[in-house]
């Protein structure tokens, strides 16, 4: 499956971008977005839940909802595909990891420096100002929590439907992007914009771009090398035969 080919190219190259998407954390069992609708959440529609709108309406219940989501993240671990990528990072000149996953599953992997797309469920900020807080609070009478210094309800902080990216973010992945000699786009639907953007900028650019996914995406017919296996087998693999190197977990 991995070709001499690649593996040159990927000998060769000096700056090195991966976005990742929510087949990789899904590889670790955190439930995608739909599929977190189960028990109690399966009658709500997620986007129906996911909005500043529906926060507006009903900001107990998108806050519960958001809170039981953040148990299913912290409940699992970093799996082979995020160790590889760590450990990625360190074999080359220049490693951008980009991901459009909320868990923080990579940071616990040992990844630094992760540009977050969507934001990350195990932060909490207030939904006024943006005042950012680690974690989640323990639970108080009022739910949603109020922010300790403005006093507004707190959210997660993560992107809602209708929301944009976050700009700091959002141009450093493209500018990224568009510096890469390598683009892998891993575990991602490539349906999703202006994530899936990047995907199709690194392409009309001319980096060599490497897609991990065991389903075709929209993208497949245009990209350099098509891998179609799960990335908890696929980055390990490449680690092994590119710089062979083996991703170590630490968690």
């Amino acid at each position: 499956m991995i070709s001499q080919n690649l593996v040159k190219r990927l000998r060769e190259a000096h700056k090195i971008v991966v976005m990742t998407g929510a087949g990789v954390s899904a590889e670790s069992g955190v439930p995608t977005f739909r599929d977190a609708q189960t028990g109690l959440w399966a009658k709500y529609d997620p986007t129906e839940l996911a909005s500043p709108e529906a926060f507006a309406r009903q900001p107990k219940l998108v806050w519960d909802w958001y809170k039981w989501r953040y148990g299913l993240v912290t409940a699992v671990s970093p799996n082979p595909a995020h160790y590889a990528l760590a450990e990625m990072a360190h074999l080359v000149p220049h490693f951008t990891l980009i991901t459009q996953n909320i868990d923080n599953l990579h940071q616990i992997a040992g990844s630094e420096g992760v540009i977050e797309l969507h934001g990350n469920i195990r932060r909490t900020k207030c939904s006024a100002k943006g005042h950012i807080f680690p974690g989640w609070p323990d639970d108080t009478a009022v739910q949603p929590p109020l922010c300790a210094v403005c006093g507004s309800p707190m959210r997660p902080d993560v992107v809602w439907f209708g929301e944009s990216l976050p700009r700091h973010e959002l141009e450093a992945a493209t500018t990224a992007t568009l510096q890469a000699d390598v683009f892998f786009s891993v575990g991602t639907s490539s349906q999703v914009y202006p994530a899936a953007a990047l995907t199709v900028e690194a392409i009309k650019k001319g980096a060599t771009v490497i897609e991990i996914n065991p389903h075709p995406t929209p993208l497949t017919p245009h990209v350099t090398f098509s891998l179609a296996a799960p990335a908890g087998e696929v980055l390990p693999q490449l680690l092994a035969e590119v710089w062979e190197r083996a991703a170590v977990a630490t968690a």
